[in-house]
């Protein structure tokens, strides 16, 4: 796949309705996005293993042991303890290929799994770890797919949540605590948490990626082009900035004075 290609898949992504939004392949035009001279098909492999193997397991055990066991067991996926900052956690081929990653690049092969062995289940953007939630008889439960799809207890979830800065009364409230996110949010927390790291290292070029990618995946959120302008100012690109500045302005226009701010900024740059 071209760069071109990528940004064509997550265009029509983008364009998609929530209930057909194909996780799997925007997020693996996401990383061939970042670099095209990449073998895809290993991720594609890899998911359909998934979703045969647990197609396999269920009616023998509860659809959340049969997740667990399926994508951590039997294929060894975790999270990365030892290198969490490494670039490659947030990348999907390389997850692939590794078998470790962050939650949320691992959560992209729990919910294809899932979707297509009917299992209702869904990301949750839990504060700092994204987690899976389980639709099961006796009502939705936990994964973490960063500690190998275990068990999230409620208690645990408020715990969690505390130590995340949430105050007690909103970390008492599960039904907060587990409010589902649809597949692109999942993938667009992915692409932020990309143009976190690249800004924090210093990489405007792939901070510029991977927010051009959240605005190709949610083409009616301002915000993504804000962080675009941002990069391309940090790149000293400042017409781009200007002219990422102007796709948020035609976005929402109620924020006109805040990006008129950045406008100025840029502009002065530019004299």
């Amino acid at each position: 796949m071209i760069h071109q290609d990528a940004t064509t898949t997550l265009t029509a992504a983008g364009l998609a309705d929530d209930d057909d939004f194909p996780l799997l392949e925007a997020a693996i035009a996401c990383a061939l996005h970042d670099d095209p001279m990449r073998e895809a098909e290993p991720v594609r492999l890899l998911a359909r293993q998934a979703a045969g193997r647990l197609i396999e397991r269920i009616g023998g055990e509860p659809v959340e042991d049969a997740l667990t066991e399926t994508l951590s067991s039997d294929l060894r996926l975790t999270g990365d303890l030892i290198h969490g900052g490494d670039p490659a956690n947030t990348d999907i081929i390389a997850v692939a290929e590794r078998r470790r990653g962050l939650s949320v690049a691992l959560a992209v092969f729990y919910l294809d799994a899932a979707r297509q062995a009917g299992i209702l289940a869904t990301g949750v953007d839990f504060p700092g770890h994204f987690l899976i939630r389980v639709e099961t008889a006796d009502g939705p439960v936990a994964l973490d797919p960063f500690s190998q799809g275990q068990l999230v207890l409620p208690s645990e979830l408020t715990r969690r949540a505390l130590c995340a800065g949430l105050t007690p009364h909103v970390a008492d409230r599960l039904d907060l605590l587990m409010a589902p996110v649809t597949a692109r949010q999942a993938l667009i927390r992915l692409q932020a948490m990309q143009f976190s790291r690249a800004i924090a290292a210093g990489d405007c070029k792939a901070a510029e990626r991977s927010a051009l990618r959240r605005a190709l995946l949610d083409p009616d959120d301002h915000r993504p082009w804000l962080d675009v302008a941002a990069a391309r100012e940090r790149c000293g690109a400042l017409n781009g900035a200007m002219e990422a500045l102007a796709r948020a302005e035609d976005l929402d226009g109620p924020a006109l004075v805040r990006r008129q701010t950045s406008f100025d900024r840029v502009r002065l740059q530019l004299n």
